[in-house]
């Protein structure tokens, strides 16, 4: 697992003001990407959009999907372009890892926000932000990184409650202009060789299941197989067994029993929509005892374990229902998630993969009610967001790669 959960009291990381630092910072971040993530070009369009809500004075929320680590970094391309710098929502386990990423992701403009528990000073602070209007605010709304670039996780409600907030205090404040949410649509582009690039990881996966290389199968035969394995290994960790039937149908009920397991455990009577709130809900009942030390070794251990069963759930949500089809045609980088979501599950680590081009797409201004609507079905502004995203993700995709 992943180190994302902070055994320890929550402190809140205030962003960096300075101009500077992050058009300092600018300055190395193509390198940086192609090094770091293989990502050797990034391409903005539709910057009319956000430069004619910059020109109207208006508090902006940007809204991006977000489907790998980079997503940050490349956005750094959208504020080189608009001429401005922004200030970004970040899970405060990024603040944890070392001294200087806690000194760089400070200093280009981002704060922290704890996920495991309600973060007034990080939503007064995205509403201060978007109140000032001096920089554009960036809040990924799905809430984790899905590493499927086509198809968007449910969408938390914190974005609107920050960007409906900021409105009512800029009518209160009598402001020349309101506040507007961008969506922002992030799409990678994978021009290198697939199966050149794939095919060790798909062996190395294979080696450590004690398999013969599976090189008389076809591609998406042994991509499903690991599946089925991988799928087979927690559900021997969880039930005792390996269960039949259907493989998607298989991944949802192992989500849903061990969520509902816990969920009954801890009295967790919000589920809310999507294994992600789940998750952080569980998360934000399971925690606090283990922060502040009520309870025995042996508990802790415990608790560990189970947290450690909600990440892999959450990570098994991320595989979308034939995002890899047995009959063709695939997208290239549907194959290509799915690969490294393989590894990073199996391993808490994954090969970067290259070359990767990324295009960003501006979304049409969504303006934002200071009040909501309380006989709508669905919030207006995240109903907008995902549908802006989802159109534009599918546009982007068409652009992509079949095999």
């Amino acid at each position: 697992m992943q180190n994302v959960v902070i055994e320890e009291p929550y402190k809140f990381v205030p962003p960096g003001r300075s101009e500077w630092w992050p058009r300092l910072v600018q300055l190395f971040l193509s390198r940086y990407l192609r090094k770091k993530f293989g990502v050797q070009a990034v391409q903005c369009r539709e910057i009319a959009r956000l430069n004619a809500s910059l020109n109207a004075g208006h508090g902006i929320l940007l809204a991006p999907n977000h489907c790998r680590l980079s997503d940050p970094l490349t956005i750094g391309f959208l504020s080189r372009a608009i001429g401005r710098n922004l200030h970004a929502m970040a899970s405060w386990h990024l603040f944890k890892r070392d001294w200087f990423t806690t000194f760089m992701t400070r200093s280009i403009g981002a704060f922290s926000v704890y996920r495991e528990g309600t973060d007034r000073q990080a939503i007064n602070t995205a509403v201060d932000i978007l109140v000032a209007g001096k920089r554009p605010l960036v809040v990924f709304p799905e809430g984790a990184i899905s590493r499927h670039n086509d198809q968007l996780m449910p969408l938390m409600d914190g974005t609107s409650f920050i960007a409906r907030t900021a409105a009512k205090r800029r009518e209160k404040n009598k402001a020349a202009a309101g506040v507007v949410v961008h969506p922002i649509a992030i799409r990678y582009f994978f021009h290198g060789n697939l199966e050149n690039s794939i095919l060790p990881v798909i062996q190395n996966i294979e080696s450590h299941f004690s398999w013969y290389p599976q090189r008389d199968r076809p591609l998406i035969e042994r991509i499903q197989q690991i599946a089925q394995a991988l799928l087979s290994l927690k559900e021997i960790e969880y039930f005792g067994q390996a269960r039949g039937g259907d493989f998607y149908q298989r991944v949802e009920r192992l989500i849903e029993d061990e969520l509902t397991k816990l969920e009954n455990e801890y009295d967790v009577k919000d589920h809310g929509e999507g294994t992600v709130v789940r998750v952080k809900n569980l998360r934000s009942a399971i925690l606090p005892d283990m922060v502040s030390g009520n309870i025995s070794t042996e508990e802790r251990q415990r608790r560990w374990k189970q947290l450690t069963a909600c990440y892999y759930v959450q990570q098994m949500s991320h595989y979308p229902r034939n995002y890899v089809r047995a009959s063709g045609p695939n997208i290239v980088e549907h194959i290509l998630e799915t690969v490294e979501r393989f590894e990073e599950d199996f391993t808490d680590e994954a090969t970067v993969h290259g070359p990767l081009h990324a295009t960003i797409e501006v979304g049409q201004a969504i303006p934002v009610d200071s009040r909501r609507d309380r006989q709508a079905t669905e919030d207006p502004v995240m109903q907008g967001i995902r549908t802006q995203l989802t159109e534009m993700l599918q546009r982007l995709a068409q652009e992509s790669r079949k095999v």
